[in-house]
Order: C-alpha cells, then structure tokens, then sequence
C-alpha cells in the first residue's frame, strides 16, 4: 500500500536523523548499518500502511500514526530500535493498529544493538477517546505538541488490535517521572482488543494504564524495573489472565522515595486533581499470578509491595496469587483508599496472599482511625475469603521463583487448581468462568510465544 510520511525536516539531516526534536541527540553515535531487507520508519503515518512479514522496520525516534490511517503488521513482522534513537511507536486518537500475530509467529519489538539494553526501544503508546478523569493533562514521554491530548467520552472506542504481541527492552526516560513504559494505554476504549502480550526488561512500567476501558486478557510483565501493572486517571476496564514477574536485582532510578511494585494503582497524584476526582480508578481483575523477589540475596533496596494501592484508587481483584512482596503483599495508602477497602467497594476476594515482611499494611492515613493493617488483615481473611500464606511453596507452584526460568503453573495437587469464584460484577461475560485460582491452570497460554532469560 501507498506510504505517507511528513518529515520533520526537509534537509539531508533530518534523513540521517529522528523525526521529532525529542528524539534528536547531538553526541554523535555509530552510523546504523541496514540492509536491503530492513526498512528505517520516520515521522507522521497519514494514510493505511501496512509492514510486512518478510521486511525489518526500523523506528527512528518518534513515529505516530495520525487518524484515519490503519496501521497493519503483519504476524512474524520485527519493529527494531536503536539506542541512539529510542523509537517510540504512537497510535494517535481515530487511528488504529492490526496487529495480528499468532502463536507460532508473534509480532516483536525489541533492540537492535549487539548487547540490548532497557532503554534502547522507547515503546508502544495508544491513545483513545474513552473517559478519564483528567489527573494526567497530556501525555508523557516528550510527544511533539500535536500529539499531547489524550481521552475524550466515548468509551467504546477501538483503537485495533494487539494480539500475540513482544516488547522488549523498552523504556525512554526524557525527563524524571516522566518517561515512556513497555505499552502504554491512554484512554483507550473497549472496542479494543489487547491480548496475549508480553513486555520484557522495560526500563519502567511494563502496562500503564491512563484511564479508558480497555479489556486485556494474556498479559506478562517479566523484569521491567518499575511496576508491572500501573493504572491510574479513572482506569475501569478488566483483566483476566496476567503475570507478573519481577527480577530481584533490576529497578530503575527512583525520586520522592518511590518504590517498584508488581501492582501501583492510583485515581490521580493529588496534586492536579484531588484524590476523589471521577471517574473514579477502579479496575476488575481475575486471575491474575505475581511473584516478587521474595528476599532473593540480590533484592534491590528499590523493591516496595505486592500490590499498593493508592490515593484515591478503589479496585477489584479475584482468584489470583499474589506472592514474594518485599516491603508488604497488600498495602494501602491515604485515606480514601482505606475507606473504600474498609466499605467493601474495594477487595482482594478469594484469592492467596504471601510477603516477606508485612503481608499487610496501611500507610499514609490522615485519620488513623479509618483502618489499621491487623484489621485489613482480618478483612482479607474474613470478609474477602482470602488465603495468607507463611510459606509460598504451600500453594505448589511449579517454579516461580526461578527468574531465568519462571514456571507459574500450579503443580499436580495444587490448591491452586480449584475454589475459583465469578460472582458479582465478574459474573460479566467478559470473564471466563475457569476453576482455577491463579494465571494458569493446566492448560499454560504462555507456550510457544513467550520468551525468558532476558
């Protein structure tokens, strides 16, 4: 098909460089060898595109894909990045993505280098129409002006398909807290499919979620330095299936004490919005499995919770297996997330809980009143149908603490297998009524795409 690319400068200069003036980089670098086969990507997308199988596409800095353009990727299609350049992939609001890879020939992002690093992609950012509550003006990560805006009040909007899908080494930190994450979701709507997808050794977040509805299935974070699973301004879609896995040795440079946690969950940061801003962050998530380091000799100091759930968020998670937390399994920050665990509108139902040190904990409270961490505790056990367990190797996990080589799948026998529960809103269709707490049952959706050792 027809291909239109806007350059950002017309000069030779603008050929050997980036698109975007985020991206130039005045130190010089190596010159980036290509081949015949490969195919360097620059600028603005503007009419229906498709990358092929047989082809290597080359991001060079930012590229976006402008409404009403589709962007279609072939399945076995490799999107290469160099370090000098960091591409970053956006799919702008109207646009759309096909990017149907299957089992046998999943569609790749990742580092052209020798030696990859985190860091040498940038990453994969959609950008909907759906709702949020607008704690995040625009979009972070040093996008050009025309591409900053994000939301809008359909949140049924379909911004394609992501299926069958690798990012690896990703992560463009431009500026402290302000950086681009494995996949990015700016409202994006449920008209939206987003499965089987697997971020690896991400600089920062591995998912990030800006509000929207979008629903994911067959998600993997392993070994990104931030959190797995960051969600946030007003996000209310589901997720059903989904690991996390974390490296004990790698986080990324902190600020303002924050910490790398399998799960970061927020309604907004308090400051440019205040924490009861709606809609309201409050995601539904079933069968979700994520290991911490679990006191590895190697655990970074960086390394914070299981789960924190924070300023103003309300959430929802069902037969999952949360296990190896650091600091806490299951932590509350500030006042109104506290209120809304101790009222039910928030819980961690049927599902089994393992930390190193605090399985629970509260923190950051104004009034102390509201909930302490012995009462959640008792909430966990009593009210939400939870399992705490001293010992994770009680649940009978394959292997989950062997980073090179996770295996999440419940052993013959494991208690895992059975008890799982779809009441209530995760009565819904969207969710599969499996019997197995947890990822993974006995059948392991992660075969024969995935990679590890990375």
């Amino acid at each position: 098909m027809k291909q239109t690319f806007l350059f950002c400068l017309i000069a030779v200069s603008a050929i050997m460089g980036a698109c975007s003036k985020n991206s130039d980089n005045p130190t010089p670098q190596p010159p980036v060898t290509t081949s015949p086969d490969t195919i360097n990507i620059r600028g603005i997308i503007t009419s229906n595109t498709t990358w092929s199988s047989n082809k290597v596409y080359r991001l060079r800095g930012y590229v976006y894909v402008d409404s009403p353009a589709i962007l279609t990727i072939e399945a076995g299609t490799k999107i290469i990045s160099n370090k000098d350049s960091a591409g970053v992939l956006v799919i702008y609001k109207g646009a759309k993505i096909i990017a149907q890879g299957t089992k046998d020939k999943p569609i790749v992002f990742t580092s052209a280098e020798p030696n990859p690093k985190p860091g040498d992609l940038g990453g994969v950012v959609l950008v909907g129409k759906a709702t949020g509550n607008g704690n995040h003006a625009v979009l972070e990560g040093g996008v050009d002006d025309k591409h900053k805006l994000f939301g809008g009040n359909d949140d049924h909007d379909n911004s394609g398909v992501l299926r069958y899908v690798r990012i690896e080494y990703a992560g463009k930190a431009v500026n402290p807290d302000d950086e681009i994450n494995g996949l990015s979701l700016y409202a994006v709507g449920d008209g939206t499919t987003v499965e089987y997808i697997q971020v690896i050794r991400g600089l920062d977040d591995a998912f990030e979620f800006f509000g929207g509805s979008v629903n994911c299935r067959y998600l993997i974070a392993y070994n990104c330095a931030d959190d797995d699973y960051d969600m946030d301004d007003g996000f209310h879609g589901k997720i059903q299936f989904a690991i996390s896995i974390k490296d004990p040795g790698f986080t990324d440079k902190k600020s303002g004490g924050d910490l790398s946690n399998n799960f970061e969950v927020d309604n907004t940061n308090g400051s440019s919005k205040p924490f009861t801003a709606t809609p309201v962050t409050h995601p539904l998530l079933s069968n979700f499995t994520a290991i911490g380091p679990n006191n590895a000799s190697n655990t970074s100091a960086d390394y914070g919770y299981g789960m924190r759930w924070r300023r103003g968020a309300q959430f929802e998670m069902v037969n999952s297996i949360v296990i190896g937390g650091q600091k806490a399994g299951l932590d509350i920050d500030n006042d109104p997330t506290a209120q809304y665990y101790k009222d039910g509108i928030s819980g961690f139902r049927n599902s089994f809980l393992h930390a190193v040190n605090n399985v629970t904990q509260v923190d950051k409270l104004n009034d102390t009143t509201i909930l302490s961490a012995a009462a959640l505790k008792t909430l966990v056990t009593g009210r939400d149908s939870s399992t705490i367990f001293t010992n994770p190797a009680d649940i009978q996990l394959t292997d989950p603490f062997n980073n090179a080589q996770p295996n999440v799948k419940p052993k013959t026998g494991s208690l895992a297998l059975s008890g799982a529960k779809f009441d209530g809103k995760f009565n819904d269709s969207f969710f599969q009524k499996v019997n197995f707490i947890g990822a993974i049952g006995t059948d392991d959706w992660t075969q024969g795409w995935t990679v590890w050792n990375k």
